[in-house]
């Protein structure tokens, strides 16, 4: 009795291992179609180095084992793009969930948004924004916020472990439980419902503030003071916009006509998801908010990721909403065709 007893601590070892074991199976079960071809091996070690470095830093804190477990062994799951924050659930909601492996890592992408959030950035957004996850088409809504005692839920769940692990392009915040219950339908219970939050907004217009707002909190700040100078000159019957944000944006001192074109230059007429970008034809031209100015979308020949005038996207869906989606860019874009001389 005493031996099976001092021997208690196994059967968590153990469900924690076979749940990573299966998703090491499923892994490349999944893939995106229509997308730039894989991470370079370069950035896959930096990829497995962060995540290996996040496992241990979870597996000091009590409770969170299997996603300790989940991205050191099958470290993919999360980081496919450049930038990740996963929300860890903690271990107490796995014990009743019965679902198949295929349910369960939809479940999970669930709980990867592809930007690195830490808990600072998200006390500094607005409650009501949405947060794209690595699950198609299925956004996480910031439900609370409290600055003064730090508190912040998704779905309304509480973000009870912030800042677990932060890393240059990784970011892991501890949850009290899944943002979303899965249902099976079908006639094979093949299809899965995640009740995904509305993210819709009651006015049809753009709420250019809260963009605004949204890029600064997420890193983009010197591209939001610029986008905030031009807002008077955006045409103002504007229903939708894609924005590409760099993260260093260097025409803020430059004279107001000049800074008017390049802010415009980012900015498209209609929103382009991560995935309507992948699936358009190679070198296809989209037209900008700068008249005559057109941006051509492609493959980086070095990085073979998804480029936008041949500056990378690492960070695409980063911010969106009913109207409006943000791509993260690499650095500011270069000119295509013959505006070049209509902003030099």
């Amino acid at each position: 009795m005493a031996d099976s007893c001092s021997h208690w601590w196994h059967a968590p070892f153990y469900v924690t291992l076979s749940i990573a074991l299966a998703f090491v199976a499923i892994s490349t079960g999944i893939h995106r179609s229509g997308g730039p071809e894989p991470t370079p091996v370069l950035s896959l070690l930096l990829h497995n180095e962060s995540s290996f470095n996040a496992s241990v830093a979870l597996r000091r804190r009590r409770g969170f084992t299997v996603f300790a477990a989940l991205l050191q062994i099958s470290p993919d799951l999360f980081l496919s793009p450049p930038e990740s924050t996963v929300f860890a659930v903690h271990d107490s909601a796995f014990s009743n969930l019965s679902l198949p492996s295929w349910a369960i890592k939809h479940l999970l992408l669930y709980h990867t948004s592809p930007a690195s959030l830490p808990f600072r950035s998200l006390l500094r957004h607005s409650p009501a924004t949405c947060l794209s996850t690595l699950l198609r088409d299925r956004a996480v809504k910031i439900t609370k916020i409290d600055r003064e005692n730090g508190g912040v839920e998704i779905n309304n769940v509480s973000i009870t472990d912030p800042d677990l692990f932060l890393g240059p392009h990784l970011s892991v915040h501890g949850v009290a439980g899944f943002f979303s219950p899965v249902k099976l339908h079908g006639p094979d219970r093949r299809e899965e419902i995640i009740e995904s939050p509305s993210c819709d907004s009651d006015d049809p217009e753009i709420q250019w503030p809260r963009i605004v707002q949204s890029l600064s909190s997420n890193g983009f700040v010197s591209f939001a003071i610029g986008l905030h100078s031009v807002l008077d000159s955006i045409p103002i019957n504007m229903s939708s916009v894609t924005i590409f944000a760099p993260p260093s944006f260097g025409f803020l001192d430059s004279p107001s006509p000049l800074l008017d074109r390049v802010v415009k230059l980012h900015l498209l007429p209609r929103i382009y998801s991560f995935e309507e970008l992948s699936s358009l034809p190679n070198g296809s031209v989209l037209e900008t908010l700068l008249p005559g100015a057109e941006i051509k979308i492609g493959v980086d020949d070095s990085t073979r990721s998804l480029a936008v005038n041949g500056v990378e996207i690492t960070a695409p869906d980063v911010l969106r909403s009913r109207n409006f989606t943000v791509h993260g860019i690499s650095r500011a874009l270069g000119v295509f065709n013959h505006v070049l001389d209509q902003i030099a």
